[in-house]
């Protein structure tokens, strides 16, 4: 006998991430649901097709209408919530009171950090709650945990990852895989990084450098993001001396957005525009995400985390690389698999009594050579150099 999962949100992610405990999961009945039942229904009829059987189903309902939810994932093993961040919070709730385990997507630290509050409830409930699993925060900061065992004494680990077109369209070369709200969140605040053992408040924007990778991919450049790392560095304080996280992106990229952040169009808070307030981040959403959004994205994900330290008494490090492109066999892009992919291992693992109970950051929940073993199972080459 098998499992029972749900869904919670069906966009690119949530889909792949449906196929992935279809596929991998041992599950007898997939539930996703979207406050469009149109598009439940679609995306449990994409899953049924690509696994070749009837196993999801499609319902409507709201994420935050929590009555509404509790009858549709009561019973479940667990679900993953691939909704706003907002949500994530009472998602969790529910998830203990009806003894499901749930991750989810992430997208805010402080929102995370309600979650983790919770994990003497979700102790006493026997169930276990990842948040921030996904590209990143989550599988990168799984590489990193990866990386570090490699060494006896790790000392410093730095990760850089990021998604982009297979082929570069000037003037921006960048083209949106996941919410345009998503992106300039990234874009706009400051990372926490450690430095010197303590955690330190780096500017978004900061740090830039360039990094070459393979053909055709060639030079990319790299800078300072927000929240890559949500709890990381909290929890390894005092264990590292260094932990930083920057995101890749084409040559040129981070000059224009670095202009369109000190011109100030990623803030939030209301400016006059003769008789009217306007938001310039909504502005600029309005105005950007045209330019960037694509019917068909076939996309590169690449991720390469170096940690240094000492093994067996000698300084030595460990570089972990994966690239991972668009799959034309089940249409999903490389940003698909690496998010939806890493939520459902996680998803799977808790399912199968892998996870202790509670409420755990992503970089304790599973040793990073567990996440390694399973994405090596879904064909994620990942590399030991």
């Amino acid at each position: 006998m098998g499992y029972r999962y749900a869904v919670v949100g069906t966009g690119r992610q949530g889909i792949a991430a449906a196929y992935d405990l279809g596929k991998f999961g041992d599950a007898d009945e997939i539930i996703l649901v979207d406050i469009d039942p149109a598009l439940a229904a679609k995306a449990a009829e994409r899953v049924n097709a690509l696994l070749e059987r009837q196993v999801a189903r499609g319902v409507g309902a709201d994420a935050g209408d929590l009555d509404r939810l509790r009858p549709i994932l009561k019973g479940v093993t667990g679900f993953i919530s691939g909704v706003h961040f907002p949500l994530n919070p009472g998602l969790t709730g529910l998830a203990i009171e009806i003894g499901a385990n749930m991750c989810d997507f992430g997208g805010n630290t402080d929102v995370v950090r309600t979650q983790l509050a919770r994990d003497a409830d979700a102790k006493r409930a026997g169930v276990t709650i990842v948040p921030d699993c996904g590209m990143g925060p989550g599988l990168n900061v799984s590489l990193a945990t990866f990386a570090m065992s490699l060494l006896d004494e790790p000392r410093e680990v730095l990760i850089w990852d990021g998604g982009l077109p297979e082929r570069p369209e000037p003037p921006w070369n960048y083209a949106m895989t996941f919410n345009i709200g998503g992106l300039t969140n990234e874009y706009h605040g400051h990372a926490y990084f450690l430095k010197a053992g303590k955690v330190t408040e780096v500017p978004c924007f900061e740090g830039y450098e360039v990094l070459s990778f393979p053909a055709p991919i060639g030079d990319l450049e790299a800078f300072v993001t927000s929240g890559g790392l949500s709890t990381a560095p909290w929890t390894f304080e005092g264990k590292l001396q260094r932990l930083e996280n920057k995101t890749i992106r084409y040559p040129g990229h981070w000059i224009q957005l670095k202009a369109f952040s000190d011109l100030g169009l990623l803030e939030m808070e209301p400016v006059s525009v003769g008789d009217q307030k306007v938001v310039p981040r909504e502005v600029f959403h309005a105005l950007f995400e045209p330019q960037i959004r694509r019917p068909e994205v076939r996309d590169v994900c690449m991720m390469r985390v170096k940690a240094a330290g000492k093994k067996a008494g000698e300084e030595a490090e460990a570089v972990v690389e994966l690239i991972d492109r668009y799959d034309a066999r089940t249409g999903f892009t490389a940003m698909q698999r690496l998010t939806g992919w890493h939520a459902s291992i996680i998803a799977i693992l808790a399912a199968r009594g892998e996870i202790a109970p509670g409420a755990l950051p992503v970089e304790l929940a599973v040793p990073g050579k567990t996440i390694v073993e399973e994405a090596r199972l879904r064909g994620l080459a990942i590399v030991v150099k």
